[in-house]
């Protein structure tokens, strides 16, 4: 071999070694000139508070890692609906998804003891403690995604056409109540009627129902305070619905630790954002009402007692229910409760 051939040999050496050199350099910080692409699915309409933060948290992460991460919102349902939502990014038709665990019951049956009349304080508060409980049981049941974090709207209340400040006057009252709800006028001994959201506005207008079960967000988002004259101070039975945001699992495994370490992180700091957005729906709702002159009616410590007593059975069968399919039903609601019991303690010194 000549000298000019070995000199060819060894450049392509050199060169070769350079090229793999800078391959696994890339592979060990997980970086790519080719930006991450993922969709993400949310039901909301794009007008919510909760969707525009779905979309600054996909802004965020996208300026946190300098453009590798492309996340594009879908809202309003366009690209799976609410109860598809959860399946959808287990099958990959999203790549991350927000609804609520209620909208497929059954499939999350830990995870339902989150939504029951616990007497959540505020939404802010509610929001902490799902995350809290979520992260600490890590259950089963979500296993087929990575749950990124769960936030959840303030306490449920009953906005009606007729006063309520007694448990005798919830009887035969036509209330519209969806999913678990239902139950809870059932032990109030109201009647249910379950529709959706969108159709209880009518529905109130035209004395189809007399009352609904909502967080206090939904009399200005949904106008159904034009519809109703009182409002009842129903906290001491406040439920909430917890909102999951969720990435199909083999999306999350497939990033580098590094973008993985950039989701959590903003994931973490959204929580508080989500539950202050509820709490300033709330004080909107509150005040939306406070102009059209409702009636805000509390409920005595001893009517607050009776409606603590009636709802009581369904936590406990919850509980049973949970555990009679080897879950830790006892200890997830326990927890729950000490959680709600502090928060409402704070919030009555303020």
């Amino acid at each position: 071999m000549n000298i000019k051939a070995v000199v060819l040999a060894a450049l392509v050496a050199v060169l070769l070694f350079a090229g793999c050199g800078k391959k696994d350099q890339a592979g060990l910080s997980g970086k790519s000139s080719e930006p991450v692409k993922m969709t993400y699915s949310v039901f909301f309409p794009p007008t919510h508070v909760q969707a525009q933060l779905a979309k600054e948290w996909a802004d965020e992460i996208k300026a946190r890692s300098g453009g590798r991460v492309d996340i594009t919102v879908f809202s309003g349902g366009a690209l799976t609906k609410a109860d598809q939502c959860y399946q959808g990014v287990v099958d990959n038709i999203s790549d991350i998804g927000m609804s609520a665990f209620a909208y497929t019951r059954g499939r999350f049956p830990l995870l339902e003891g989150l939504d029951l009349p616990l007497g959540y304080p505020d939404g802010l508060s509610a929001t902490r403690i799902v995350n809290a409980a979520v992260a600490k049981y890590d259950p089963a049941e979500t296993k087929d995604v990575k749950v990124l974090y769960v936030h959840a709207h303030g306490p449920g209340i009953l906005a009606s056409k007729r006063p309520v400040g007694r448990l005798e006057d919830m009887k035969g009252l036509k209330v519209r109540a969806t999913g678990f709800c239902s139950k809870i006028v059932e032990n109030l001994g109201g009647s249910p009627v379950s529709m959706p959201q969108g159709e209880t506005y009518e529905a109130l207008q035209k004395g189809v129902v007399d009352a609904t079960f909502c967080p206090v967000e939904t009399l200005k988002g949904w106008k159904q305070g034009e519809v109703i004259n009182c409002m009842t101070d129903s906290k001491c039975i406040g439920y909430t619905t917890a909102f999951f945001v969720a990435m199909n699992l083999q999306k999350w495994e497939a990033l580098p630790v590094d973008l993985r370490k950039i989701i959590e992180a903003v994931s973490a700091e959204w929580v508080v954002k989500h539950g202050e957005a509820w709490n300033a729906a709330d004080r909107d709702g509150l005040q939306f009402i406070v102009d059209l002159k409702r009636s805000i009616l509390p409920l005595s410590p001893q009517e607050q007692a009776l409606w603590v007593e009636k709802v009581s059975p369904l936590l406990q069968e919850y509980a049973d229910k949970a555990s009679q399919n080897g879950l830790p039903g006892e200890a997830f609601l326990n927890d729950l409760k000490a959680a709600v019991a502090e928060d409402r303690a704070k919030a009555q010194k303020k």
